[in-house]
């Protein structure tokens, strides 16, 4: 089994999934898109992830390779009809290459919050053993303003209605993050546009009540990730 994933930020990799990942013995390729690296022939591959990134889905002029990137996902869910996952900006990235829409979020999201799954969430055993309200890490000032055509909403927060969906019987998305380590962080702050945000919505002091609530729920969100992991991982094998 081979795992492609698409990366628009190098700290914005696959976090606590890639412990998992190394336990099944599975092999994966990182294509860092922001750095110019080109999109390998996807042919080869399993499974694509799409991972978060400080980008937005339109800004295609300053970031030329959104345009094949988005013609990738589109082809590889519409055509080879293989498994996906997308984070953050992967989600957007679903939303829009599909028919969807995207905008700037009514109030950005930033830190430790909660998503509550609907009752589709709770019937997809892509969440099997999660509960219906779970901590996340939310970094995003742009949300999916509306779904692909067929597309099933599975969760949502007070200020974000689509924070998970899927499409068919493969493809996921997820607005938020369940993959955070100990440092991630830190090491998204020090991405400008990261940091910039955290402070314009938590000000000064932001940073140190994030790491706070990271480490509060570490083991939480780590629990989260693993059982979200196993769960993918039994669905697409069926």
């Amino acid at each position: 089994m081979r795992l492609l994933v698409f990366q628009h930020a190098r700290s914005e990799h696959p976090g606590s999934l890639r412990n998992y990942l190394a336990e099944d013995g599975i092999s994966w390729d990182a294509v860092e898109l922001d750095e110019g690296e080109a999109i390998p022939d996807i042919e080869g591959y399993d499974i694509l992830w799409v991972m978060g990134g400080p980008m937005d889905v339109w800004d295609v002029a300053e970031h030329p390779w959104l345009i094949e990137e988005k013609r990738v996902i589109r082809k590889w869910v519409q055509e080879y009809r293989k498994p996906f996952l997308g984070f953050c900006l992967g989600h957007q990235l679903l939303a829009d290459a599909l028919g969807g829409t995207c905008g700037p979020a009514r109030q950005p999201e930033i830190g430790i919050l909660d998503i509550e799954l609907n009752d589709e969430g709770e019937a997809d055993h892509i969440f099997h053993g999660l509960p219906r309200q779970q901590k996340c890490l939310q970094w995003h000032s742009v949300e999916v303003a509306q779904p692909p055509e067929g597309a099933v909403v599975l969760a949502s927060s007070p200020r974000c209605l689509i924070q998970a969906m899927r499409i068919g019987t493969n493809v996921w998305s997820m607005q938020y993050h369940l993959e955070i380590e100990k440092d991630t962080v830190d090491e998204w702050r020090a991405i400008p546009a990261y940091d910039v945000a955290l402070k314009n919505n938590l000000g000064p002091g932001g940073i140190e009540h994030m790491r706070r609530d990271a480490s509060c729920y570490m083991g939480e969100l780590n629990a989260a990730s693993r059982a979200f992991y196993t769960n993918f991982m039994r669905m697409i094998s069926h």
